[in-house]
């Protein structure tokens, strides 16, 4: 089973760490390829891309760290986030890393791959371009914003993405992964800053609309204050399908898990809300809907968080892929269906 996930940010490396716990199960019998938005401008990725005029490293790192092996000492190291000294403090071990790899190798996409057999990476890993590329965006106000961390905070509705330089080209391993897929997955993630870039870059959304895969995207639990304030689902596909000339969702799968109303206020004081489930505006783009409880609290410095859950939208992005018609043609069904749907149940 070929399983192709883009994305970036958090979001992505929560899907690939549930989809490694049954890659390690099967054996084999199922590939993970990650394609991973390279557009951060922010903390240590971002003092790097100015200082070094690298590709940023954080979402890199946090894939190969979420499909390692070993997710102890090594993979720990590669989190390890410096706290102080002079211009370390804010650098994380693992984006230094991969910095210092690629000065090694002179290529950002063969530093990921050395480091990946270094941390034991389960599956490939690619950014979505090799160019060192700066989002834009146009605002209903007719304003634009220039930078990812800036398009994260606007104030205003966010109209399109563009990319700077446009259409730039992508790494042909990606191309190939997305054209030998059984199902492609986007999403979880920011709309407008992880998923979305990834389809600015020049043949990838033709190519997903191309192969026989069955494209899956993974709603978002809450609107982002700065990106898709008051946005329901349909609101997030329809900027997709408007950034793209092609068709790249067959389906979209929406959390039915209940999320507690003292966490929520929380939320709405930062102007998120949970995404309405607008399932009949859905229809009427031509996309399925499938549903779940995805949801999980999580612990973090200062209270919980709203996360998807690993283990549950793995388990729905493997039953669907041994639904999807590449599968279907291939005939290969395996006991990994029956772990999903318990998975699922629990």
């Amino acid at each position: 089973m070929r399983i192709v996930s883009i994305g970036g940010g958090s979001g992505l490396s929560t899907l690939l760490r549930g989809l490694k716990r049954y890659a390690v199960a099967s054996r084999g019998a199922i590939d993970i390829t990650a394609i991973v938005t390279v557009t951060d401008d922010r903390g240590s990725s971002g003092r790097l891309r100015r200082e070094f005029d690298v590709l940023p490293p954080g979402d890199i790192r946090n894939c190969m760290v979420a499909l390692s092996q070993d997710e102890t000492l090594l993979a720990r190291l590669f989190q390890h986030r410096f706290t102080s000294g002079r211009g370390l403090k804010g650098h994380s071990f693992g984006n230094l890393f991969l910095t210092a790899m690629t000065e090694l190798t002179g290529d950002f996409s063969d530093a990921v791959k050395l480091s990946s057999e270094v941390l034991s990476v389960i599956g490939r890993i690619y950014p979505s371009t090799a160019s060192n590329v700066v989002l834009e965006a146009e605002l209903a106000n007719g304003g634009r914003l220039t930078g990812e961390s800036r398009i994260g905070r606007s104030t205003s509705r966010i109209e399109k993405i563009l990319m700077r330089p446009r259409r730039p080209k992508p790494l042909p391993e990606t191309l190939e992964a997305i054209a030998q897929a059984d199902v492609i997955t986007l999403g979880p993630g920011s709309l407008f800053t992880s998923v979305i870039p990834n389809l600015l870059v020049k043949g990838i959304p033709e190519a997903i609309a191309q192969s026989p895969a069955l494209k899956v995207y993974f709603m978002n639990l809450m609107s982002q204050p700065g990106e898709t304030v008051n946005f329901t689902a349909a609101d997030h596909v329809k900027a997709i399908q408007q950034h793209c000339s092609c068709s790249v969702i067959d389906v979209c799968v929406l959390n039915t898990g209940v999320i507690q109303g003292s966490l929520l206020a929380k939320y709405r004081k930062q102007a998120a809300r949970v995404v309405e489930n607008d399932i009949e505006a859905l229809s009427k783009l031509r996309v399925k809907v499938h549903t779940a409880d995805l949801v999980r609290l999580q612990g973090y410095r200062g209270g919980e968080k709203i996360r998807h859950d690993a283990n549950s939208i793995a388990a729905v992005a493997i039953e669907l892929a041994q639904h999807g018609p590449s599968v279907a043609q291939r005939n290969r069904k395996t006991q990994i269906l029956k772990t999903a749907r318990r998975d699922r149940k629990k």
